[in-house]
Formats: C-alpha cells, sequence, structure tokens
C-alpha cells in the first residue's frame, strides 16, 4: 500500500501534542517492552531509526547498560529537536537520518530497534535491507508494528467517527498507515526481501490504552498525528469539529471520565 506524504509529516505543533497526549496513551507500555527485550541481551551499539520524540529512546537510556552507545535517528527534525530537548538520562547521539539510506558504515551496530515507525517506509525491504547492512554480525534487528486497527479500539472509533464529518471523503490515515502493515506475512517477506534469511520471530502483545478524558484521546489522534494533516486537507476550519465528533464518539463507547481501551502490536525480532 502506497505511503501518502501527509502520512510522513509530523511539523508544526504535532510533535508537542504527539508527545502530551499520544505517548502516554499508546507509546509508552511498548518501549518499555522493546527496551526490556534489548536489556536481555544488552547490545555494545545501538541505533535507532524512527526515533520520533524519543519515548523508546527514553527507555533504552534507562534499561541498557552505561556502555551501550545510542544513536536515535529520525528523518523529521521536528520530531527528534523536541526528543532531544526533553533530554535522555544519560547521553544520546541524535541524528537526521533515513531508513532507506542510513548514513553509516557497514557493521556499525549490534541492534537495529525501530518503535512504530517500519509502517512508514515506502520501500520496507530497501529499510530491512539498510538495517541488516549498518549490522554486526550476529546483530538484530528488532521493531514493533500495531496490529489490525479493529483490535486498536481508540483508533478504530475515531476513524468510524470521522466517518459522519466528511462523509464523501473520510480520512483514513489511521487505517491505512499506522495500522497497514499488521500482515505477519507481508512482514516476513519483505525481510526475506532485505536479505534478511532467518525467519522472524513475531509476538502479539496487547495493552491497555488509557486517557483521563475522551476529549484527550481525541486531540492525540485527530491534533497530535499526521490524521490532522488530512483533516485540515479537507477544510482547516473543521478541525475542532472532527476533533469534538471523535472525543463524542470515544465518550459514547467507553464513558464520560477516564477512558480505557485496547491496543494491539507486533513485536518482530530477527538475527540478521
Amino acid at each position: 500500500m502506497a505511503i501518502a506524504a501527509q502520512d510522513k509529516r509530523f511539523a508544526g505543533s504535532i510533535p508537542q501534542l504527539y508527545e502530551e497526549h499520544l505517548v502516554p496513551l499508546i507509546f509508552e507500555p511498548y518501549a518499555q517492552d522493546l527496551a526490556a527485550r534489548l536489556a536481555a541481551r544488552p547490545p555494545k551499539r545501538v541505533l535507532e531509526v524512527a526515533c520520533g520524540t524519543g519515548v523508546l529512546t527514553r527507555a533504552m537510556a534507562r534499561a541498557l547498560p552505561g556502555d551501550s552507545m545510542i544513536v536515535a535517528t529520525d528523518l523529521n527534525p521536528p520530531m527528534f529537536e523536541h526528543a532531544a530537548a526533553l533530554g535522555t538520562a544519560r547521553p544520546v547521539e541524535w541524528r537526521e537520518a533515513d531508513a532507506m539510506r542510513l548514513p553509516f558504515p557497514d557493521g556499525s551496530f549490534d541492534a537495529v530497534v525501530c518503535q512504530f515507525g517500519v509502517m512508514f517506509f515506502p520501500e520496507r525491504a530497501q529499510a530491512f535491507a539498510e538495517a541488516r547492512r549498518v549490522l554486526a554480525p550476529a546483530g538484530r534487528l528488532l521493531f514493533n508494528v500495531w496490529d489490525r486497527i479493529e483490535e486498536n479500539e481508540f483508533a478504530d472509533v475515531v476513524t468510524r467517527a470521522l466517518e459522519s464529518v466528511f462523509p464523501h471523503d473520510p480520512p483514513r490515515f489511521m487505517a491505512r498507515t499506522p495500522h497497514g502493515y499488521h500482515d505477519k506475512e507481508a512482514i516476513a517477506r519483505d525481510l526475506a526481501q532485505g536479505g534478511i534469511e532467518r525467519p522472524p520471530e513475531i509476538v502479539t502483545l496487547a495493552a491497555r490504552s488509557r486517557a483521563v478524558s475522551a476529549r484527550g484521546a481525541a486531540i492525540a489522534y485527530c491534533q497530535g498525528t499526521p490524521l490532522r494533516n488530512e483533516i485540515e486537507a479537507r477544510d482547516a476550519s473543521r478541525l475542532e469539529e472532527a476533533t469534538a465528533a471523535a472525543a463524542g464518539a470515544i465518550a459514547a463507547r467507553f464513558g464520560r471520565g477516564a477512558v480505557d481501551g485496547k491496543i494491539q502490536a507486533h513485536i518482530v525480532s530477527v538475527d540478521a
């Protein structure tokens, strides 16, 4: 499935809203999970691609031994600049880098890790080939991707709610991109095409997504992700209307106070 240009644009107020609302809503439990998996076999040199605002970077900085080198990269300067400003428990090297063309020599890292970024890569096999290239012998590739949108309740409810706001052209960002790369066979096939011959270990992990209010969850999705770009491309004056519709749909299903919904992702690990 093609990745639309606006799906990869994290700019303006999106990085701050993403960090404030979306990170605690859906990303933190999976960042802790990936960091713990790395710490069980601690690498000396770690490359993170698509680091976003640094939720996994911060978790790795806490979980890995002090002598582990961490290089965190992202293609979107507003995202990793926000991450760098937030800081980490110990020094991390921040770099602008394209996962399709990594600016590192062959065999530079013992692990390449990615938290919910693979879905945004336009050529995933090429990105996996680049990860393989920069991995040392017996290096490890570790990443996670969201399961299908029906297994992620808030994202599904928000997507359906926006159909009432834009009935003739509903925004489909959440289903198309964040939740559009959930097929395990497709993941294994792309890894093989990228030159990673060993079969991956893929574990499906459910967790809970919690927010203090339905509106907080709606802001996370409608204003803290590129879904905002899709809404504003249709009618920028209706962003608040779209957010309110999403909040109303979440409240109708999960209640008017604090809300709690299911999230689910695949954890992919392979020795390259």
